[in-house]
């Protein structure tokens, strides 16, 4: 009896034990994630706020903080206003200069889209609701910086040394201005982040990005293709001689690279039915824009120049970008090719971002070589951001490097930090009092 007793007492303390770790363990895993979460949002929105007021604290006319605010939209801007108030308007052909009161469907929807959500749902002025979304798509665009960060294990002075490298572009600040950038990018990085991640919610969200990617600028649609790609690097080339073998292996990549690619396709079937033209945004763009591609710009030597720009002259700025972005790709292939340095690990993720830089910067300069590069500045900037990121994920892989090393790296980043902040304030100067910069 008394060993039946015992047995019993000690059966119930063992459950009563269990259940009690068993019970503490998922509480302990919750607070664990929401604080991993919590920390890139939190560093994400610091940034963005730093941004803001760099813009619109230090660097935007004087007035009262209502106007300087107002002051980050300007140029293209008005066209989204334009498009979030009267919706898609234009004559068959679009007419030949810009008149957004006769053609503005020279602008993808999404970012009009959301703008007019926050518009008509709180009620908002147009401008308001432009900015805001542009803002919380730039904290959305950091967050997702620092969860690649983290989830790459990558050191605190390494998340710092790139955050100040991409912080730093002269082309920054249209994260945070009435422009599409920052939507493109968030929905761009969202896109990798959790294309790249596991579960089924995960590939929701992948393909939610995906179409708010490819409904924000015409390059997402090529954008769509990462999960193929880094699906490719993954099992390597030769599936491609057997052609069901391959698409049996990469059906959901295939897959995922359809859905995202709705977002744009949604566009072009809307354009179809209303103006029986699917491709009026390219015709648009090249009645009002000028803008003729030329897909041979990138390996004509001619397209590249060299000369420092003048401050006062964007058109160079965006010409020796379109240079800086060309020898940035060049140096990242070598460093991924050459036998001496090259480091396989992790290799189909880069590849993928790789290849969605190559082909926005490919696409950009198709488009904008007929004007002298107008605009390459800002689209170089997301090439730029992709690029820095990419590099995080090579460099997080070898060893820390010695001290003198590391003060080298510290201090180029902090001088080139500098540098390019000063212009960018230049620019920023310029740009909130109506001037052209990108």
């Amino acid at each position: 009896m008394r060993s039946e007793i015992a047995s019993a007492e000690s059966f119930s303390s063992c459950n009563l034990e269990s259940f009690l770790v068993s019970s503490t363990f998922p509480a302990h895993d919750v607070m664990i994630r929401s604080r991993s979460l919590l920390t890139p949002l939190a560093a994400g929105l610091l940034l963005t706020a730093v941004q803001l007021a760099m813009a619109v604290g230090l660097l935007a006319p004087e007035g009262p903080l209502s106007d300087r605010y107002q002051s980050l939209i300007q140029h293209d801007s008005y066209w989204f206003i334009n498009i979030v108030d009267r919706g898609y308007q234009t004559i068959v052909p679009p007419i030949d200069h810009k008149v957004m009161e006769v053609s503005n469907v020279a602008f993808f929807p999404a970012y009009p889209a959301i703008a007019a959500l926050f518009r008509y749902g709180l009620n908002i002025d147009t401008g308001a609701a432009l900015l805001i979304t542009a803002q919380l798509a730039a904290w959305g665009f950091w967050s997702y910086f620092f969860l690649f960060c983290k989830r790459w294990n990558v050191s605190p002075a390494l998340q710092i040394c790139a955050a100040l490298l991409i912080l730093a572009h002269p082309a920054a600040f249209f994260l945070v201005v009435g422009y599409s950038e920052s939507l493109f990018l968030m929905a761009l990085l969202g896109f990798i982040y959790w294309s790249t991640a596991e579960g089924r919610s995960a590939k929701i969200l992948a393909a939610a990005h995906g179409i708010v990617m490819s409904a924000t600028r015409i390059v997402g649609i090529v954008c769509t293709a990462f999960p193929v790609v880094r699906s490719l690097f993954q099992t390597g080339w030769r599936g491609l001689i057997e052609p069901r073998r391959w698409l049996r292996e990469h059906g959901p990549a295939i897959g995922m690279t359809f859905v995202a690619a709705c977002g744009a396709i949604g566009f072009f079937v809307y354009s179809q039915l209303r103006w029986g033209h699917w491709d009026i945004y390219m015709l648009t763009q090249a009645a009002g824009w000028g803008i003729i591609p030329d897909y041979l710009a990138v390996f004509k030597p001619s397209s590249y120049r060299w000369l420092v720009p003048a401050l006062n002259n964007p058109t160079e700025a965006s010409q020796i970008s379109m240079t800086l972005g060309a020898v940035l790709l060049v140096g990242i292939a070598l460093c991924e090719l050459l036998p001496t340095i090259r480091w396989r690990a992790d290799l189909p993720v880069r590849a993928g971002i790789y290849f969605c830089a190559a082909v926005i910067y490919y696409l950009s300069v198709s488009g904008v070589a007929c004007v002298s590069m107008e605009s390459m500045l800002r689209y170089e900037f997301c090439v730029h951001a992709l690029i820095v990121l990419a590099l995080l994920n090579f460099l997080r892989q070898f060893r820390t490097p010695p001290m003198l090393v590391r003060a080298f790296g510290i201090a180029a980043v902090a001088l080139l930090s500098a540098a390019g902040l000063c212009v960018q304030g230049w620019y920023v100067w310029n740009f909130t009092r109506g001037n052209w910069v990108a």
